[in-house]
């Protein structure tokens, strides 16, 4: 299988004051792939997530998508954001528009897409994430776990490169936690190219190609999710997996 480098980061470095909080990061993200990054809170990894679309600038370094280098603003950043998808821990779904709006509106803004084909589109996606009911509610009205699968419909709207998922489900009571997990990994067996910051072990386990484990603003591990957990080789991630595992 060839593998194609989609998101590329070379010694990345952040601060945020006096604290390093990404140190000399290298990471390479294939076509394809689902990489699951996880580790202590205050380990970086939600600002590593944050990097890839640059919500978070970086003080040095290099990150690439598709071999060109982040833009730092303008309309080539605009850009770059509708090849990065990203699903927050909060839903950020506008309150005043229907969730069928709240999907339509990117392809119509940014994508100049017609109203008939981004609701077409659009349609298309809540099906896909198992909402399509839902359509002409307003996001008040859903359960988080739904309000969460609408903003992946939104991110899947703009046809993005990748998507970067920055704990998606930490917000959510734990029964509507599967029911969006359930929804990724039918992405990632469906081939998107994902990077999944989280605290479910389960989906790291069943659905990641890799996993990350992060701590202290490092990369201390990477493996394949069998590997990683049955054999982790760092005290750092030996130590993690025994106080998670055991719970």
């Amino acid at each position: 299988m060839t593998t194609t480098p989609l998101v590329v980061l070379e010694n990345v470095n952040k601060h945020f004051g006096d604290l390093h909080v990404l140190r000399d990061i290298n990471l390479t993200v294939n076509s394809g792939e689902v990489v699951v990054v996880i580790g202590p809170s205050g380990s970086g990894k939600s600002t590593l997530c944050r990097t890839i679309n640059r919500l978070e600038t970086i003080d040095s370094g290099v990150i690439t998508l598709d071999e060109q280098p982040l833009p730092a603003e303008g309309r080539a950043l605009a850009r770059l954001r509708s090849d990065v998808g990203m699903v927050f821990q909060s839903f950020n779904l506008f309150a005043h528009k229907t969730v069928l709006q709240n999907v339509t509106l990117g392809p119509m803004k940014v994508l100049r897409k017609s109203k008939s084909d981004a609701e077409a589109r659009g349609m298309e996606l809540l099906e896909r994430v198992r909402i399509g009911d839902q359509a002409h509610k307003y996001p008040a009205q859903l359960s988080g776990g739904q309000q969460q699968r609408v903003a992946i419909a939104r991110a899947l709207a703009m046809n993005p490169k990748v998507i970067l998922f920055d704990e998606p489900t930490s917000a959510l009571d734990p029964e509507m936690v599967q029911e969006v997990l359930d929804v990724m990994t039918d992405l990632a067996s469906e081939g998107m190219t994902m990077v999944v910051v989280t605290h479910e072990m389960g989906f790291a386990r069943r659905a990641a190609n890799r996993v990350v484990f992060m701590a202290d603003g490092e990369i201390v591990e990477e493996n394949t999710p069998d590997e990683f957990f049955t054999n982790p080789q760092s005290e750092r991630a030996q130590d993690f997996l025994s106080k998670i595992l055991t719970h």
